[in-house]
């Protein structure tokens, strides 16, 4: 088959192919050769001239004009709670309420305007799209850390005063805080049974998690259980208190990763417009309130602290002590805040195996030639490597060990939460490769008269899947020990290939693979993929409730297309009422 006219060139264009057995005794594989190339060197460029200023100034006030719209319009599509409402009497911040269909489009139009001020931004970031960026080069200038920062900050800034957008998790979190502050158990007691059905906190959680007990880590419970010491029942200034914990997870983002690009040889400024200005990080994370933004904030601060440690030149143990240097503390450090990430959800726990294997091979640890080698070779070719790889997996693993234990007894929330990870499972997701595939065949299944089997299909897809992943990943740990891939690298790789085939995957799920490969990857496939994707992502996940009639969804998606045309006319074009403004101030 491979002989085929065009099938080999198709299968080395797609990375599936294999190149002739390499029969070398020192041969060591090709874990991570493909994938390897994702990454180039960027150099660092001068600042943009006066007519680039000029027009990412225009860019940056059309995305924050996006920014305020989704503002109005949520105050009709937003998750507002069931009581305790803050808009409901006033006069003017109701209207928004009261004509759904406008709220609507203007809430989709917006979106669409910050979406579209993103993709545009990005010339000053990575270059034109048909020409750097195809060519996989940078360009002749790109905008400087303070722009990125200041327009990072424009678009927030609407939001902050933006009740929860797109999701209700926010009320889950409030409620099952709630029932941790009482001195309940929320690992054993659901919203419903821990405060009862009648609460006002109940109230606003989504229908599907009344019921479940709390999925979270005992750090997040913790924090929220200390904001509901503040708060009691109000909603309002809950809500509020967690989005400045999200805010305070996208701080540690932003802080980490142009740290994190410079190291691999990537501009900052890309890295931060690829990651920390994705719109689903804005509209998810900062309007949607999701722990994720604490989670990869910590984890990415981690990760920086024990790069900057393991890739020092200061040696990580006090001379002639067994004592830690400060180079050592700080990779202790590191350990110890990606550990507590990985408790406000575990996901960030994998980071913890490729920071080992970074710290392993300063130890010497390098991938062993053991495929064409005498089985009698294998212990000496091995026993440097898997000395390293024991160290390394000792310090990370006594550290995690004790950074868990302490969390989970001095939360006085024990090991509970082990048992409700798989509580997201009754979600189906059609983001979800073995979720969608299982449906799929339910459906046709049930098509052909074979009576509704999707439930037994998702009980043995979804652990195939898990299985998969878990190879994958093991690939990746082997492509970073070889020195193949960056560990940060094979880390935003392992993330993408746990979210593809994760039970069940949410939309900002994607940000755990795509802010730590903005600070890698380079490649044109990569970026442009990755904006296509947060695009239509951010703009298919609607500001609707699933009972909200298509009919209506369609002429939101249609008008909201024309609002943000109408915007650009003004914003990008020469129009009269230009020419006049401009004309009027010359005089």
């Amino acid at each position: 088959m491979r002989n085929v006219p065009g099938v080999r060139a198709a299968l080395d264009h797609l990375g599936l192919s294999r190149p002739s057995r390499n029969t070398d005794i020192d041969a060591t594989g090709d874990y991570g050769v493909t994938l390897a190339r994702m990454h180039g060197d960027e150099r660092e460029v001068g600042p943009l001239n006066p007519l680039e200023n000029k027009r990412l100034r225009r860019i940056r006030l059309f995305g924050t004009t996006g920014a305020v719209l989704i503002l109005i319009g949520s105050l009709g599509t937003g998750m507002m709670p069931v009581l305790q409402n803050p808009i409901v009497g006033t006069r003017v911040l109701s209207l928004p309420a009261r004509m759904f269909s406008t709220a609507l489009t203007i809430s989709i139009g917006g979106t669409m305007m910050l979406v579209l001020a993103w993709i545009l931004l990005g010339r000053y970031a990575i270059g034109r799209y048909g020409v750097e960026v195809a060519e996989d080069r940078s360009p002749a200038r790109r905008m400087s850390r303070a722009q990125a920062d200041r327009t990072l900050l424009m678009w927030i800034v609407p939001l902050l005063l933006a009740p929860p957008l797109l999701s209700k998790d926010v009320y889950s979190y409030l409620a099952q805080s709630a029932i941790g502050f009482r001195g309940m158990d929320p690992y054993t007691y659901s919203p419903m049974r821990g405060l009862g059905v009648d609460h006002p906190l109940t109230l606003s959680v989504p229908n599907l998690w009344k019921d479940t007990p709390a999925p979270y880590g005992p750090l997040f419970l913790w924090v929220g259980e200390q904001i509901t010491r503040v708060t009691g029942d109000n909603i309002t200034v809950a809500v509020g208190l967690h989005r400045i914990v999200a805010l305070i997870g996208v701080a540690m983002i932003i802080w980490a990763l142009p740290r994190l690009a410079r190291r691999c040889g990537v501009s900052s400024v890309a890295a931060l417009w690829l990651g920390a200005m994705n719109p689903l990080l804005i509209l998810h994370l900062v309007g949607g309130i999701h722990n994720e933004a604490l989670m990869i904030g910590m984890m990415l601060v981690g990760v920086e602290w024990c790069f900057q440690a393991v890739y020092g030149s200061a040696p990580l143990r006090a001379s002639g002590r067994w004592l830690p240097s400060r180079a050592g503390w700080l990779l202790i450090g590191g350990i110890a805040v990606i550990a507590a990430s990985a408790m406000i959800k575990v996901t960030s726990m994998l980071a913890l195996g490729f920071v080992g294997v970074a710290l392993a091979r300063r130890w010497g640890a390098t991938l062993p030639a053991l495929r064409n080698a005498p089985w009698r070779q294998w212990w000496t070719r091995s026993k440097t490597a898997v000395a390293a790889l024991s160290a390394s997996a000792v310090v990370t693993g006594g550290v995690t060990a004790v950074v868990v234990v302490v969390i989970c007894l001095g939360t006085g929330l024990g090991f509970g939460w082990t048992s409700t990870l798989s509580t997201g499972g009754i979600v189906r997701s059609w983001m979800s490769m073995p979720t969608l595939l299982s449906v799929v065949a339910g459906r046709v299944g049930l098509w052909l008269g074979l009576g509704e089997q999707t439930q037994a299909i998702l009980d043995v897809a979804r652990p195939i899947g898990q299985l998969i992943a878990a190879i994958f990943v093991v690939r990746w740990l082997l492509a970073c020990v070889a020195g193949r891939i960056h560990p940060l690298g094979g880390l935003g790789i392992s993330m993408a290939t746990v979210v593809v085939f994760f039970p069940f995957v949410q939309a900002w799920y994607l940000l755990w693979a795509i802010i730590p490969l903005a600070a890698w990857a380079t490649t044109r496939w990569f970026r442009v993929g990755t904006v296509v994707i947060s695009a239509i992502i951010a703009v298919v996940v609607m500001p609707t409730s699933s009972d909200t009639p298509p009919s209506v969804v369609i002429q939101g998606l249609a008008t909201g297309l024309v609002l943000m045309l109408v915007a650009s006319v003004f914003f990008f074009f020469d129009h009269p009422i230009r020419r006049w403004s401009r004309d009027l101030r010359r005089t």
